[in-house]
């Protein structure tokens, strides 16, 4: 199971179904059920949509036939996905009164101008934005192979998973804590992001793009440390090793594949792969220490207003 798939599937269609979910609660409270068809038509149509965005980008994908310009492609996609996931860490898992209120507000401006078409726009769009996010992310960890990324259980049992716990969320079947979820998952994203990264920065060092401030005395870009003894980072490695060494590294290569896809990681990294994935996790831990103390005051003015409540479930404040 392709852990990556599972998370980012998880962590999107999470969110797709906690906006529509306050929606869909909003319209029962109200009275006014009568609406709900029409969001889950929009959803229906988003997820087509999505679907056939993936189709078209794996198209766009496979028609950099050469290495130089795949090489290129990828190095694009995988900086995109970094910003992208880490914008998602820093501001978007906050879904707490204000957000709440948000999504209500928009729900009954339509409700206003009676327009059926706004209802289905709205949760279409909602859901679609998920749904390319989803898609840009595969084509990140899948190195633009976006089926295989899509067609692996992670991907499957993530959406599932995330169905289960909105349904329980939702029907308040049990108390579900949100905060804990957004948090979780966003260390996840977080060594997601930073895997991507650096991996960016190590393919355009391969091919030239950047050079390296630290050499071999031959000009070489040097390592910084080699563990290959610890554990290679793919099995060809560690073949490799055991026909140069005679002896076996303490963890096999199957490991260490699993460990560069989800984290980024390299036995031999050159000084900037080194600098680049520390530096970026001290940013996002720097950024999200100078929150914290305005996100407690804030949460503090909250609690001081009672619960917030979406249909029978109490609805958990978030703190990135």
């Amino acid at each position: 199971m392709n852990l990556q798939a599972f998370l980012i599937t998880f962590r999107e269609a999470m969110e797709a179904i906690l906006i529509v979910g306050v929606i869909l609660t909003y319209l029962k409270r109200i009275g006014e059920t009568r609406w709900s068809k029409w969001v889950w038509v929009g959803v229906v149509l988003a997820l087509v949509a999505s679907y056939g965005v993936a189709l078209l980008f794996q198209v766009a994908l496979t028609g950099y036939e050469s290495m130089s310009n795949q090489n290129y492609l990828r190095i694009g996609i995988m900086l995109a996905s970094t910003a992208l996931l880490t914008h998602m860490i820093l501001f978007m898992t906050k879904q707490g009164r204000s957000h709440q209120l948000s999504v209500q507000t928009k729900v009954a401006a339509i409700l206003t101008t009676g327009g059926i078409l706004n209802m289905v726009i709205h949760s279409f769009l909602i859901t679609l934005r998920e749904g390319v996010e989803t898609v840009f992310f595969f084509a990140a960890i899948g190195g633009g192979d976006i089926q295989s990324a899509m067609n692996n259980w992670g991907a499957l049992l993530g959406l599932v998973t995330a169905c289960v716990i909105g349904y329980l969320f939702f029907r308040g079947t049990k108390r579900i804590s949100l905060k804990h979820y957004f948090r979780v998952t966003s260390v996840f994203l977080m060594l997601i992001a930073g895997g991507l990264l650096v991996q960016a920065v190590g393919i355009m060092q391969d091919i030239g793009i950047i050079g390296s401030a630290y050499r071999t005395a031959g000009g070489q870009i040097a390592e910084v440390y080699n563990i290959e003894w610890f554990m290679p980072e793919h099995p060809n490695d560690e073949a490799h090793y055991i026909r140069d060494t005679g002896h076996h590294p303490l963890i096999n290569g199957q490991v260490g594949v699993f460990f560069k896809a989800f984290l980024g990681y390299t036995h031999n990294p050159s000084l900037e792969e080194f600098g680049v994935y520390w530096a970026y996790y001290f940013f996002v831990f720097l950024v999200l220490t100078r929150r914290k103390k305005p996100d407690t005051a804030a949460s503090v003015s909250e609690g001081a207003e009672g619960p917030e409540t979406v249909g029978n479930a109490p609805v958990q404040r978030q703190g990135a």
